[in-house]
């Protein structure tokens, strides 16, 4: 009897769920498609990245082998096609081949590029914070304080490994003016860091002692 009971109970089961895949058969059929158009479009994208980054590495590894001084604007306008591309890696490259080979004298066109690279490209956040450091050196000749410092406040107000860095440009750019005060302090920001890297620390103590202490 109970035998005949757990048969009856598993045909019933059975049943129950043949009738269920049968009633929402639709809705299965649609959400197999939706993840088999996902799938697809998923690998499809992939590999269009992977063939555009080989064009654009081979773009740029031409770009850099046959620069030569007579065609200097055919290779900026390649470069700057390239910075314009947003890569991760090959416009970043491209912008400091740009600025390592004076291509591009004009100081807004320049932070055109970095603002590109800063603000549209999808970097790792020290990469970003080290262009952003960069773009800080580049202007820090021809800036003053408060722009400099709004530049590198990304930087300086977070716990960054370019942290130390963007304090010491700001402390050298400040003695420059012979502003000691504002100089030292923020050497003194240096010292007190416990992440500030060693190499900077000892300059800025250095400096101090040298050149501010009273």
């Amino acid at each position: 009897m109970d035998e005949e009971i757990t048969i009856i109970d598993t045909n019933t089961r059975n049943e129950k769920i043949k009738n269920f895949f049968i009633n929402n058969r639709k809705i299965f059929f649609i959400t197999i498609s939706i993840i088999l158009v996902l799938l697809i479009g998923y690998f499809s994208f992939s590999e269009i990245n992977k063939k555009n980054q080989i064009k654009l590495a081979n773009q740029f590894n031409s770009t850099i082998v046959n620069f030569n001084n007579d065609e200097k604007q055919k290779t900026t306008n390649k470069l700057v096609d390239i910075v314009n591309k947003q890569d991760a890696t090959y416009s970043p490259l491209a912008l400091y081949f740009l600025i390592d080979n004076k291509l591009i004298n004009t100081a807004d066109e320049i932070n055109i590029l970095f603002d590109v690279l800063i603000n549209d490209v999808n970097l790792e956040r020290e990469i970003k914070n080290l262009i952003i450091y960069k773009k800080a050196l580049y202007n820090s000749n021809f800036i003053g304080e408060n722009e400099l410092i709004k530049i590198l406040n990304p930087i300086i107000n977070s716990e960054s490994i370019w942290k130390s860095h963007a304090l010491y440009l700001v402390a050298e750019y400040f003695f420059s003016k012979n502003e000691k005060q504002k100089a030292k302090e923020f050497f003194n920001q240096i010292l007190i860091m416990q992440n500030a890297n060693n190499d900077i620390k000892l300059e800025a103590q250095k400096r101090i002692n040298r050149d501010i202490s009273e």
